[in-house]
C-alpha cells in the first residue's frame, strides 16, 4: 500500500496547478505527491474538450494559466514570438490555445508532474484518524495524509432528454473520445447557444458543411463567463460577507453568464447569418425523429429541421461532481453540505481536517470563478497558505 503526504484526485486544470503550487510554493517534495487521473496524460480532458470545437484562443486573459506567478505565460510567450504569430488575441491578451497548452507542458516538465500521475480512477475514499485511504478502480489502495478533491464535470456532458445516445449521427461535443467525423460536406445542426456551440458552428462552416444553429435564446454577449469584477477584492469581499450557503448559491447563479459568447464569436456568427452561410433558429427543441436517411429536429412552431448529423454543445451537468464516491464519503464522514448538495468548507478550502477541495466543490467559498482557471489559482493560494500555516505551527 502506497502512502504519501498529498494525493490529488483529478488531473485537470485544478489538479495540475495545485500540484505545481504544492511543489513550487509550499516546498512539498515531489515524491510525496501523487495525482490520480484516468487520462492518458494530465490535462487529457481539457485538451480533448478544447480541441473538439476548433477553439483557437482562450476566453481568459493571459494572467490566468497554470504557472506559479501571474507573468509566467507572458515570459514564456516572449521566447516563442519569433517563431509563432497570433499568440494573443484582443481584448485582454487572450492566449492562443496552442500557446496555453505549450506552457502547460512546460509547467509539467518543470515540476515533474507527469511522473506523479497514477493512471487510474478513484472509486472510494475512507477517512481514518491519521490518513485518508483511496481505493482505485484497478484494485490498489493509496494512503495519504492529505487529500485534494480537484474534480470537475468534464466527464458528465449534459444530454437533453430527447437526444438518443445510440445513434451514430448524434454526438455530444464533450463526450469522451469525440472527434468530428471526417466526411464530405453534410447538412449539420448544432444545438446550443454558448461559446462551445459558437466555436463548433464556425469550425463546421470553415470545413465546408451546411450548418444550422438552434438555441433557446438570442445570442448573449459577454466577454467572460462572469463579470470581471469577480476577479477583484471588492466582489470577493461581498461574496464572503454573505452568511448563508443558500445566499451564496443565489449569488453564484446570478453572476454566471451561462450560454453566452464573447463579442468576437458573436460578430462572426452574425456575419455568417447575414451572409446566409449559417441558419439560425431561436426555438425550443421538442423532440427528434430519426430514420435511416435523415434526422428531423422538432422545434417550437411545428418547425422540422432536417440534417444529416447533429452536434450537441449543451455543456456539462450541474450535478455535484464525484458521483457515488463523494456521496459515500459525505455519508460516512458526516461532511457538511449546503441544501444544494455542495460542500461547506472553511476559508482554506478544508472540508475535513485532511480533505481540501477545488473547482466546483469549492464554489460556495470561492464564488462564481471557482470552476475556471482563475478559480484554480485562487484555490492554489488558499491551499498553499494552509500548508505554510501548518509548517509554521509545527516549527
Amino acid at each position: 500500500m502506497t502512502r504519501i503526504d498529498w494525493l490529488i484526485i483529478g488531473g485537470g486544470i485544478h489538479g495540475v496547478h495545485i500540484a505545481a503550487r504544492l511543489i513550487g510554493d509550499a516546498r512539498v517534495p515531489p515524491d510525496r505527491i501523487r495525482i490520480v487521473d484516468p487520462g492518458e496524460r494530465l490535462l487529457d480532458r481539457w485538451r480533448s474538450c478544447t480541441s473538439a470545437t476548433g477553439m483557437t484562443h482562450l476566453r481568459s486573459p493571459s494572467v490566468h494559466h497554470l504557472g506559479l506567478d501571474h507573468g509566467a505565460l507572458r515570459r514564456f510567450a516572449r521566447k516563442r514570438r519569433s517563431r509563432h504569430s497570433g499568440l494573443f488575441a484582443l481584448p485582454f491578451e487572450r492566449p492562443s490555445l496552442d500557446l496555453f497548452n505549450a506552457h502547460c507542458d512546460q509547467v509539467e516538465r518543470t515540476y515533474g508532474l507527469a511522473e506523479l500521475q497514477i493512471r487510474d480512477r478513484a472509486v472510494r475514499c475512507t477517512v481514518e484518524s491519521d490518513r485518508v485511504e483511496v481505493r482505485l478502480e484497478g484494485g490498489s489502495t493509496l494512503e495519504a495524509r492529505n487529500l485534494v478533491l480537484a474534480l470537475g464535470s468534464s466527464e458528465e456532458p449534459e444530454w437533453p432528454d430527447w437526444a438518443p445516445r445510440d445513434d451514430p449521427r448524434v454526438h455530444h461535443v464533450f463526450e469522451p473520445g469525440f472527434k468530428v467525423p471526417p466526411a464530405e460536406p453534410e447538412t449539420v445542426t448544432v444545438v446550443g447557444g454558448g461559446i462551445s456551440a459558437g466555436h463548433m458552428a464556425l469550425r463546421l462552416l470553415k470545413e465546408g458543411h451546411r450548418v444550422s444553429m438552434v438555441s433557446r435564446h438570442a445570442l448573449r454577449h459577454h466577454q467572460f463567463d462572469s463579470d470581471p469584477g469577480w476577479l477583484g477584492w471588492k466582489y470577493a469581499a461581498m461574496f464572503s460577507s454573505e452568511p448563508t450557503p443558500e445566499g451564496r448559491r443565489a449569488v453564484i447563479n446570478d453572476a454566471r453568464n451561462r450560454g453566452s459568447v464573447p463579442p468576437d464569436i458573436g460578430r462572426s456568427l452574425r456575419r455568417a447569418v447575414e451572409r446566409k452561410r449559417l441558419e439560425w433558429h431561436e426555438a425550443k427543441v421538442n423532440g427528434l425523429a430519426a430514420n435511416a436517411d435523415e434526422l428531423a429536429l422538432q422545434l417550437d412552431g411545428d418547425v422540422s429541421l432536417i440534417s444529416d448529423r447533429l452536434y450537441l454543445a449543451t455543456g456539462f451537468t450541474r450535478r455535484r461532481p464525484g458521483g457515488p464516491m463523494i456521496d459515500e464519503l459525505i455519508e460516512a464522514t458526516s461532511l457538511p453540505c449546503s441544501c444544494c448538495g455542495y460542500p461547506i468548507v472553511d476559508t482554506s478550502l478544508r472540508w475535513h481536517p485532511r480533505i481540501f477541495v477545488s473547482g466546483p466543490l469549492a464554489e460556495l467559498e470561492l464564488g462564481p470563478v471557482s470552476r475556471n482557471i482563475a478559480g484554480a489559482r485562487r484555490a492554489g493560494d488558499r491551499i498553499v497558505d494552509a500548508v505554510r500555516s501548518l509548517h509554521q505551527a509545527s516549527a
